[in-house]
C-alpha cells in the first residue's frame, strides 16, 4: 500500500473575489524561449555551441522576440556564447535577450560585463522565496529574504545608468506556488519599489511555478491575487514561467492567462528540469485551434522537431501533443468514419471553416501531411478502410461495399497488426481487381440495335472469355451493355444474377483518365451477394471487368470455384 500518510496538502489561497473563470483567453501572451537556458540546464548533454547557435537561429525564425540565452556569470560556455551573439551582431534589433543572475554583486557584475554592446536586454534576478527554502535552506526571516532581493536589485540599477544600452529588469520570487502571497506580493513590491518603473518602461515581475504543487485553478488565483495586489499595475508586466511536475503546466499557464498574465516563458516541446518546462508549443496551437493568432510561425512543426531533437538528444514522444507521430492518427474505426464524413462534408460544402470530428485542427496547417490521419489495425472499420482507398489510391468505395472489404482487411490485421496502405491495395487487388479466374474477360464488341429490330433490347454484345483456361464467346441482347451481359451469363453459363447496385467514377482526370466500375451482383438462387470492380479507360469495359470480377467472387457457373463468406 503507498505510504499515504507522508504526504499533506499544499495550502490552498481562498480567493472569492476571483474573476478568471468569467474570461477568455483572446491574444497571444509575450512568448520568452528558456530553451537556451532553462531548458539547456536540464539536458543530460548540455548543448554546445554550434547547437545553441542552431536552436538560436531557429527560436528567430519562429518569432522569438524574449529569448533567455543562459547564465553567463555561472557559466564560461554561456559567457562566450552570448558574446559570440553580440560580437557577430547576430541579434535582430528588435530582439531582447535575457541574462539571469542570482541576487549577488559578483554575478551581477559578471553579466553586465557580458552583456556590453548589447542594445537592449532583460536582466533577470531572483531568490527563493517559499516557506520551506526559507526554513531549510536559507534559514532566514521574510525580512531577511527580502533584503536579498531588494539589494540585488540595487545593484541591477547601479549599473544600468551607466548602460549604454536598455536595461529591464526582471525579478522572480523563485518558488512562488509554495509562498504565502501577502508575502508575494511584499517582496515583489519592495523590488518595484527600489526600480521606479513606469509606464512607458515597465518591470517584469514574474512568477514561477517552480515546483507544480496544485491544480492549475490554484495556481491562477494566486496570478490573479498578486495582480490586483500589486500596486502601480500599469508599469508591471506580469509574467509566469510554469513548470510540469504534475502534469499540468499547459492548463496552469492558460488558467494565468485568464488571470491576468501578459508573459510566458516556456520551452519548445516542454522541455526543462524535472518533467519540464511549459509546452510554448502546446499552448501556442491551442490557441491557434480557437482562431487565435499566437504571434509565432509555426507552420512547419517538422522543422521544429528536427532542430529540438538534435540540440536536445531528446526524441518527441510519439503522443506529444501537435508533434508527436501518432497525434494526427486513427485507429478506431469510428473515429475513422467520422474523419473521412467530416473532410467529405467540407468538401461538398466549400467550407472555408477547418470542422472535422476528432482532428481539432487541419494537420497540413502545421505541415503535417494527411497520410498518417487513418492508420489500419484490428480496431479499425470501414470508414478507415474507405479513406485509405480514396486518399491514397481514388477509390471511392460504395458504402455497402466498405464492410465487405474492410472484413477482408480485419482477416490480415488480427494476424499481423497494423496494415500498410500497400498492404490494403494489394487485399483490394487480390480480392476485385485480379479476380480473373476461372472467368477471364478477354474482348467486348457492343452493338446499338435501336430502330433495327422491333425488340424491347437495344443493345448487343458479343464477349470472349475464357473459363478454366477454355476460350469461349457468347453474344447476348439486353437494355443496355450489363444487362446483356447479365444474360449472356444466364445462356452460357447458366448463371441466375441479378445487378443490385452499379456505380462507377473516374480514378484521374484527364485524357488518359481511367474509370472504376463497382458491381453489386447477387445470386438469385442462393441469395448470396458480393462486389466486383474493374478498371479501364473505357467506362463499359470497366463494368464488364467488374461483372466478371463479382461473377468469379460469387464462384457463380464454376464448379471448382466456392463462394467465400466474406
Amino acid at each position: 500500500m503507498l505510504n499515504v500518510q507522508r504526504y499533506q496538502k499544499n495550502p490552498v489561497l481562498r480567493f472569492p473575489e476571483r474573476t478568471w473563470p468569467d474570461r477568455e483567453i483572446e491574444k497571444a501572451p509575450e512568448w520568452v524561449s528558456v530553451d537556451l537556458r532553462d531548458g539547456n540546464q536540464a539536458l543530460i548533454d548540455p548543448m554546445t555551441v554550434s547547437e545553441k547557435l542552431t536552436m538560436w537561429n531557429l527560436l528567430m525564425k519562429l518569432g522569438f522576440r524574449q529569448v533567455e540565452v543562459g547564465f553567463p556569470s555561472a557559466s564560461q560556455i554561456e559567457y562566450d556564447f552570448l558574446r559570440r551573439l553580440i560580437d557577430e551582431k547576430r541579434i535582430p534589433e528588435d530582439v531582447k535577450v535575457q541574462v539571469l543572475a542570482q541576487c549577488r554583486e559578483e554575478q551581477i557584475a559578471r553579466t553586465f560585463e557580458c552583456i556590453q554592446g548589447c542594445s537592449q536586454a532583460i536582466v533577470h534576478i531572483y531568490n527563493s522565496t517559499s516557506t520551506l527554502q526559507r526554513d531549510v535552506v536559507f534559514h532566514k526571516d521574510r525580512k531577511e529574504i527580502i533584503d536579498i532581493a531588494v539589494q540585488g536589485t540595487k545593484w541591477v540599477k547601479e549599473r544600468a545608468k551607466d548602460f549604454p544600452g536598455k536595461i529591464i529588469l526582471e525579478y522572480s520570487p523563485e518558488s512562488f506556488t509554495g509562498t504565502e502571497m501577502d508575502f508575494a506580493v511584499d517582496i515583489c513590491t519592495a523590488v518595484q519599489d527600489v526600480w521606479e518603473p513606469t509606464k512607458e518602461n515597465p518591470i517584469i515581475l514574474n512568477l514561477p511555478s517552480t515546483v507544480e504543487m496544485n491544480t492549475p485553478n490554484v495556481y491562477a488565483d494566486q496570478i490573479e491575487y498578486c495582480s490586483t495586489h500589486f500596486k502601480n499595475r500599469d508599469t508591471i508586466t506580469l509574467s509566469v514561467h510554469p513548470h510540469n511536475d504534475r502534469g499540468e503546466g499547459v492548463a496552469a499557464t492558460e488558467l494565468a492567462l485568464l488571470a491576468g498574465a501578459q508573459r510566458v516563458e516556456g520551452t519548445l516541446l516542454g522541455n526543462g528540469e524535472r518533467t519540464g518546462n511549459v509546452d510554448i508549443l502546446t499552448v501556442a496551437y491551442n490557441m491557434f485551434s480557437q482562431g487565435i493568432d499566437p504571434k509565432l510561425n509555426l507552420e512547419n512543426i517538422n522543422e521544429i522537431i528536427d532542430v529540438c531533437e538534435k540540440c536536445t538528444k531528446m526524441k518527441v514522444d510519439p503522443r506529444h501533443p501537435y508533434a508527436g507521430q501518432l497525434v494526427f492518427t486513427a485507429f478506431s474505426g469510428s473515429h475513422q468514419d467520422a474523419i473521412n464524413k467530416g473532410l467529405h462534408a467540407m468538401q461538398e460544402r466549400h467550407s472555408t471553416i477547418w470542422q472535422v470530428p476528432y482532428l481539432p485542427i487541419d494537420p497540413a496547417d502545421i505541415g503535417r501531411k494527411y497520410e498518417p490521419i487513418v492508420r489500419i489495425n484490428s480496431q479499425s472499420g470501414k470508414g478507415g478502410v474507405a479513406f485509405v482507398m480514396d486518399t491514397y489510391f481514388g477509390f471511392k468505395l460504395p458504402k455497402a461495399m466498405q464492410r465487405e472489404f474492410a472484413d477482408v482487411v480485419q482477416v490480415q490485421s488480427e494476424k499481423e497488426g497494423e496494415v500498410r496502405p500497400d498492404e490494403i491495395m494489394a487485399d483490394f487487388r487480390r480480392e476485385y481487381l485480379d479476380r480473373k479466374e476461372p472467368l477471364h474477360f478477354r474482348r467486348l464488341m457492343v452493338r446499338d440495335l435501336s430502330g433495327e429490330t422491333e425488340t424491347e433490347f437495344d443493345t448487343e454484345v458479343t464477349v470472349t472469355y475464357t473459363d478454366h483456361g477454355e476460350e469461349k464467346v457468347f453474344t447476348a441482347v439486353g437494355n443496355g451493355p450489363l444487362d446483356a451481359v447479365r444474360r449472356g451469363f444466364q445462356i452460357s453459363l447458366n448463371a441466375n444474377v441479378r445487378i443490385l447496385d452499379y456505380e462507377e467514377h473516374a480514378l484521374k482526370s484527364g485524357s488518359d483518365a481511367q474509370a472504376a466500375s463497382y458491381i453489386h451482383l447477387m445470386d438469385v438462387d442462393t441469395g448470396r451477394a458480393t462486389y466486383g470492380v474493374g478498371v479501364s479507360s473505357n467506362i463499359t469495359r470497366a463494368s464488364v471487368r467488374a461483372m466478371f470480377s463479382a461473377m468469379n467472387r460469387l464462384g457463380v457457373g464454376s464448379a471448382t470455384e466456392s463462394f467465400r463468406n466474406f
